[in-house]
C-alpha cells in the first residue's frame, strides 16, 4: 500500500493554527442558513457544520471522531454554542441524508456516480509515463477535484492505482517479452548468474561508471560500449515503450542486485534488464563523447605548454640574435662605405656561428614567436589516434545543419587510415574549420598549388569534431546529452496553438514584427532616459575612450538597534543538535513522507521516519554510513543507512522533501521582512571529489579538483534548487533550469548571478521565458553596448555603443526562438540541454546566432538600467551576497569526510548536494521559528523592535547548532507549535 503521507490526499492537520482555522473552517452566512434549515438541535447542527466544512476542506466526509478538537471548538464558537454542546451521534439514514444535502448544496457528485470511471481513466493515461503509485493517486485526486466529484477512501484510490499500474506495466512487460526469443531470454538470465562467490555477476559490468579522463580509461570506455552492444536488446525490443517508462524501469533495476532481480517474474525481469541495458548504452555514448572532448582539450593544453617551453628554450637565442643585430647596426654606423661595412658584417656573422646557424635560429624563433600551438599537436595526438578512429567508427555521427563538410572529412580520414604520405591527394572542403587551422595545415608549393598536410589535417578534423559536439552542430545518434536537439523540440504545428496564450502570460507580442518593434522601442526609450539622466546620475562617468566607470558606494552600516537585537537573539537561541533540528522540522513540515522504495510501495523498514531523519543527517552532513553508525549508539547500522539511501531516496524525492520545507517557510512572517520572494540569486561553490570519475575536473577559478554545487537562493534566504555540475561548464547553462525546476510556493521572476551566470544566449532565452536576468558582472564596462538603431545618436552616452542590434536576424528566426521556448515550457527539452549547445560558438547554427542577437539587445537594456539605477545595483549586490553567504552556511553542515564527496557515481554526487540542501534549509526554517519566538518574547518584555531592525537579521546562524558528539534521536518528542505571525511597530 502506498503511504498516504506521500500523496496529495487531503488530511486534517494535527495542530491547525488560528489563521488556518479562520480561513478554512469559518462558515459564511449562506452556510449558516443552510445548517439552520437542515438541522434543528444544537448537537445536530454542530455535526452538520463539521461535515460541511470538513468536506469543503478535504473533499470527502470524515468520521466525526477524526475531526481535530481545535476544529470542533472553532465551529462551536462560530455557531455561538456553549462548551457543553457536543457533536451529536446520528443514525446511518440521517447521516446519508446529510451527505446528500451537502453534495447538492456544494454541487458535487458522489464517487459512486461515475467517479470510479473518471479516476481509472486519469490513472490509465498517466500510467503510460508515470510509475510511482503516489503520483498516480495524485493524478486521480486532481481529476476528481476538477470534475467536482467526492473523493473516495484513500484505500480505494490506492487499490485502483495499483491495479491500473500493474495492468499498464504488465502490458509493457508482455509486449517486450513477446519480442524476445528463447535464446535472448536465456542470455538475459545469464547476466544474473554468479559462478564464483568471489566474482561479481555480469550485471555489475552493465552498471560500470566511467572514470576520470585519461587515454587508458578512454580505451576502457570503448571496450565497455562494445560489450554493451553485444548484449541482448535493440530499439525493436523497446518500441512503443515511452522513454520515461524506460528510465523508471532502468532506475529500478539499477538499485537491485542479481539475487533481487531473480525473484521477479520472467517478463518483468527481462523488461527491467533490457531497459537497464538500453539506458547504459545511452549513458555510455554520452560519456564517450564527453571523454573525447576532454581528451582533445587536454591535447590542446599540452600543445600550449609545449609552445611555452619552446619559447623559453629559444629566449636565449632570441637575445643573441638581437645582440647580433645591434652590432650590425653599430658596424653600419661606423663604416659609411658598403665595402668596409660588408666585410666587417661578414666577419661579425662568422664569429657568431655563421650564416647557416643564425638562419636556423631565426627560423626556429619565427616558428614559435606567435600564439599558434596547433603545429605542435601531432606528437601528443599520435598516441590517441587509434582510439579516436575506433571511437568515430563506433559512434553514429550526424550533422545537425546542412553543412556536411566535417562529416565528409571524417569519412575521408577513415578511408585513408593506413595512408603514409605527408600530403593529401584529394581535394577537401575546409569550411568546417577556422582560419588559423587553415593556415596551419595548408602549404603552397613553388608552382602555386595548395596542399594539405595529412597528419595535421587529422588533428584539425577531430579538434573541430570536439567543438561541434559541444555546440550541437554534430550529434550522436542514440545518446541523450549529445543527441540532435532539434528532434527534442515540439513541432511548430503543436507550438502554434500554444503561442497566443503563452505570449499573453509572459507579456510578449505574439508576432515577429510586434516582438521586434516592442523590444526595439523599449531599448530606445531606456537609452534616451539614460542619456537624459546622465548629468544628474553622478554615479557613472564615461571617459573619452567610451568606457564607463561607476563610483563605489559605501555599504550601509547596521544600526545600533539591529546590532542589539541580533546580540539578544544569539544569546537566547536554544542549543540544538542537527538531528534534533531535523526531527522538529519533520514534525512541522512532514518532509520525510516523500521517501520510500523506488517501486512506490509502502515502507518495508521499521520506524521509517527515524530512519529517514538519520539518513538525511548521515548524507547531508557527509558523515557516510560507517562513521555515522559508530556515533548513533545502535540507532541504525551502516547497512541500514546505506540501504535507505540506495533504495528509498533519489534526487527527486530529496527535491520534494525540500519543497515541503520551503512551502512551510513561505508561510512564516519573519522572512517577508528580508524579501518578497520575487528575486533569487544563483552562484556556484566547489566541492572536492575523488578524481576517479568523469565529472571531476580542475578549475583555475575555484583553485582545485572537484565539481560545482550551483545553488538558487531566494531573497528570503532559503535555497530553492541546486545542481551538481562539472567545474569546466559555464554556470549560466544551468541558471534557467533552477528556476523552471523549482516547484515550491516561492516563484521568483528575477534572477541575479555573477559573471559566470550570464551570456548573450542566456539573456535572450531568459527574456523569452519571462525571467529578468540581472547579474553582477565583473569587468562589465568591457562588454559591448549595442545601438538600438543605426541612426540613433546620444548627447552623453553615444560613446558606449560599439555595434548595432541585428533586428532582421531576430525577426527572421522569431518562430524558431518561440519553438525552443515552448518546448522548454512543455518539458520536452531542458533549458540546460539547449544552452549547453548554444553556449558554444557556432558559425553554422543560425539559431545560436539569433539567440546571441536577441541577447545583445536584452543585455544592453540591462546594462543601461544598471548604470543609471543605484537602487538596482544595491539590490543585485544584496541578493548575490545572500547566495554567497548560503554557500558557506551549507558547507558548515557538510563537515564529514573532510568535505570531500567520496562517491564516484554522478547520481550519488547530485544526491549529496540535495541532502546538504535539505539539512541547510531545515536549519534555516528552525532558526526562523526560534528567532520569531525570541522577538515576540522581547516585545512582550518592552523592547521596541522596528521592521528595519528585523530586516538586518539573517537565518544563517550556526553558533547554537551542535555538530559533533554522540547523536541521539527521539522522533516521538513533539516540538511546541511554531508561530507564524510577527506584527511589528511601524
Amino acid at each position: 500500500m502506498a503511504s498516504i503521507e506521500r500523496t496529495a490526499y487531503p488530511q486534517f492537520k494535527r495542530n491547525p493554527v488560528v489563521r488556518e482555522l479562520i480561513a478554512a473552517y469559518t462558515p459564511t452566512d449562506d452556510e449558516l442558513a443552510f445548517i439552520a434549515d437542515n438541522a434543528r438541535q444544537p448537537g445536530h447542527r454542530l455535526t452538520l457544520a463539521l461535515l460541511l466544512k470538513s468536506f469543503q476542506r478535504l473533499g470527502y466526509f470524515p468520521a466525526i471522531d477524526e475531526v481535530p478538537a481545535a476544529v470542533i471548538r472553532h465551529l462551536r464558537n462560530a455557531l455561538r454554542y456553549r462548551i457543553q454542546v457536543k457533536p451529536a451521534e446520528i443514525a446511518p439514514n440521517k447521516r446519508y441524508r446529510y451527505f446528500q444535502r451537502i453534495r447538492a448544496y456544494l454541487q458535487v457528485r458522489a464517487y459512486a456516480d461515475g467517479g470510479l470511471d473518471v479516476a481509472a481513466r486519469a490513472i490509465h493515461e498517466a500510467a503510460a509515463v508515470m510509475d510511482n503509485p503516489a503520483d498516480l493517486i495524485n493524478v486521480a485526486i486532481e481529476q476528481l477535484v476538477r470534475d467536482r466529484i467526492e473523493l473516495p477512501a484513500f484505500s480505494a484510490l490506492d487499490r485502483l492505482a495499483r491495479r491500473v499500474r500493474t495492468l499498464v506495466n504488465g502490458r509493457y512487460f508482455a509486449l517486450i517479452d513477446k519480442r524476445l526469443t528463447a535464446d535472448e531470454k536465456q542470455r538475459l538470465d545469464d547476466l544474473l548468474v554468479v559462478t564464483d562467490a568471489r566474482i561479481k555477476s555480469p550485471l555489475q559490468a552493465i552498471k560500470r561508471l566511467p572514470k576520470r579522463s585519461s587515454l587508458q580509461h578512454f580505451q576502457e570506455l570503448l571496450d565497455h560500449i562494445a560489450a554493451l552492444d553485444e548484449l541482448v536488446g535493440s530499439e525493436r525490443h523497446l518500441a512503443d515503450v515511452p522513454e520515461l517508462k524506460r528510465k523508471h524501469f532502468a532506475a529500478e533495476a539499477r538499485v537491485l542486485d542479481a539475487a533481487e532481480l531473480r525473484d521477479f517474474g520472467p517478463a518483468k525481469r527481462h523488461a527491467l534488464l533490457l531497459c537497464l541495458i538500453h539506458r547504459a548504452r545511452v549513458q555510455t555514448r554520452d560519456d564517450l563523447a564527453e571523454m573525447f572532448i576532454k581528451r582533445m582539450g587536454n591535447l590542446h593544453n599540452r600543445g600550449k605548454e609545449e609552445l611555452e617551453r619552446l619559447r623559453a628554450r629559444y629566449r636565449e637565442k632570441t637575445e643573441a640574435i638581437v645582440a647580433t643585430m645591434s652590432d650590425v647596426i653599430q658596424v653600419l654606423d661606423r663604416h659609411p662605405g658598403d665595402t668596409d661595412a660588408g666585410r666587417e658584417i661578414r666577419r661579425l656573422v662568422s664569429t657568431r656561428g655563421g650564416v647557416q646557424t643564425l638562419q636556423a635560429d631565426c627560423d626556429a624563433i619565427a616558428a614559435h614567436s606567435g600564439d599558434n600551438h596547433l603545429p605542435l599537436l601531432w606528437p601528443f595526438y599520435k598516441s590517441h589516434r587509434a582510439t579516436i578512429l575506433r571511437m568515430v567508427r563506433m559512434l553514429d555521427l550526424e550533422s545537425t545543419t546542412e553543412d556536411r563538410s566535417l562529416i565528409d572529412a571524417i569519412e575521408l580520414i577513415l578511408s585513408q587510415e593506413r595512408a603514409r604520405g605527408d600530403w593529401l591527394d584529394e581535394p577537401v572542403d575546409l569550411a568546417f574549420t577556422t582560419q588559423l587551422w587553415r593556415k596551419t595545415i595548408t602549404h603552397r608549393t613553388e608552382q602555386g598549388e595548395e596542399r594539405i598536410h595529412r597528419r595535421l589535417f587529422e588533428v584539425c578534423v577531430f579538434s573541430s569534431l570536439a567543438n561541434e559536439l559541444k555546440s550541437g552542430d554534430v550529434a550522436v545518434r542514440g545518446s541523450e546529452t549529445y543527441a540532435d536537439y532539434r528532434e527534442q523540440l515540439l513541432p511548430w504545428e503543436q507550438c502554434e496553438p500554444l503561442l497566443d496564450d503563452y505570449c499573453r502570460q509572459v507579456g510578449l507580442p505574439a508576432s515577429a514584427v510586434g516582438f521586434v518593434n516592442a523590444l526595439q522601442s523599449k531599448l530606445m526609450q531606456v537609452a534616451d532616459l539614460t542619456d537624459q539622466g546622465y548629468l544628474e546620475n553622478g554615479q557613472v562617468i564615461i571617459g573619452d575612450d567610451g568606457f564607463p566607470v561607476l563610483k563605489r558606494h559605501k555599504a550601509k552600516d547596521m544600526s545600533s538597534g539591529a546590532r542589539a537585537l541580533e546580540t539578544a537573539i544569539l544569546d537566547r537561541l536554544r542549543e540544538r543538535s542537527v538531528i534534533e533540528i531535523l526531527c522538529d522540522v519533520a514534525h512541522w513540515t512532514r518532509w520525510p513522507r516523500h521517501f520510500g522504495p523506488l517501486s512506490g510501495s509502502d515502507t518495508k523498514i521499521d520506524q521509517p521516519t527515524e530512519r529517514y531523519v538519520l539518513t538525511a543527517f548521515t548524507y547531508g552532513c557527509n558523515l557516510g554510513p560507517a562513521q555515522a553508525a559508530r556515533h548513533l549508539r545502535g540507532a541504525a547500522s551502516a547497512h541500514m543507512l546505506s540501504f535507505v539511501n540506495r533504495r528509498h531516496v533519489d534526487a527527486n524525492k530529496l527535491a520534494a522533501a525540500c519543497r515541503d520545507i520551503i512551502n512551510s517557510y513561505a508561510g512564516l512572517q519573519l522572512p517577508k521582512f528580508w524579501g518578497d520572494g520575487k528575486r533569487a540569486a544563483a552562484d556556484g561553490t566547489k566541492y572536492d571529489l575523488y578524481d576517479q570519475n568523469l565529472l571531476a575536473s580542475y578549475h583555475i577559478r575555484y583553485g582545485g579538483y572537484g565539481g560545482i554545487a550551483y545553488h538558487h537562493v531566494s531573497d528570503t534566504y532559503v535555497a530553492l534548487f541546486s545542481h551538481f555540475i562539472p567545474c569546466g561548464v559555464w554556470e549560466a547553462v544551468y541558471i534557467i533550469d533552477g528556476l523552471l525546476k523549482n516547484t515550491s510556493d516561492i516563484q521568483p521572476d528575477t534572477v541575479h548571478a555573477d559573471t559566470q551566470g550570464q551570456s548573450l544566449p542566456v539573456f535572450g532565452l531568459s527574456h523569452l521565458l519571462g525571467i529578468q536576468l540581472m547579474p553582477r558582472i565583473r569587468n562589465w564596462r568591457d562588454y559591448r553596448f549595442f545601438r538600438p538603431d543605426e541612426d540613433s545618436r546620444y548627447e552623453h552616452i553615444d560613446a558606449l555603443f560599439r555595434e548595432d542590434v541585428d533586428w532582421d536576424l531576430i525577426e527572421t528566426h522569431w518562430k524558431d526562438l518561440m519553438q525552443v521556448v515552448l518546448s522548454i515550457k512543455s518539458g520536452k527539452i531542458a533549458a540546460s540541454t539547449l544552452l549547453r549547445k548554444l553556449g558554444n560558438y557556432s558559425r553554422k547554427n543560425r539559431l545560436y546566432q539569433a539567440f546571441r542577437a536577441l541577447g545583445a539587445a536584452v543585455r544592453t537594456l540591462f546594462l543601461l538600467q544598471y548604470i543609471s539605477d543605484r537602487e538596482l545595483r544595491e539590490q543585485i549586490t544584496a541578493s548575490t551576497n545572500k547566495v554567497e553567504a548560503y554557500n558557506g552556511f551549507s558547507k558548515y553542515f557538510f563537515f564529514g569526510g573532510e568535505g570531500v564527496i567520496a562517491d564516484n557515481d554522478p547520481l550519488e554526487q547530485e544526491k549529496a548536494v540535495k541532502y546538504n540542501d535539505l539539512v541547510a534549509n531545515a536549519v534555516i526554517f528552525h532558526n526562523v521559528v526560534e528567532q520569531t519566538r525570541i522577538i515576540k518574547t522581547l516585545m512582550r518584555a518592552g523592547w521596541k523592535i522596528t521592521p528595519e531592525d528585523v530586516a538586518a537579521l539573517s537565518p544563517y546562524v550556526t553558533s547554537h547548532v551542535k555538530r559533533f558528539g554522540d547523536y541521539l534521536i527521539d522522533v516521538d518528542a513533539l516540538p511546541e507549535p511554531y508561530e507564524i505571525e510577527l506584527a511589528l511597530a511601524a
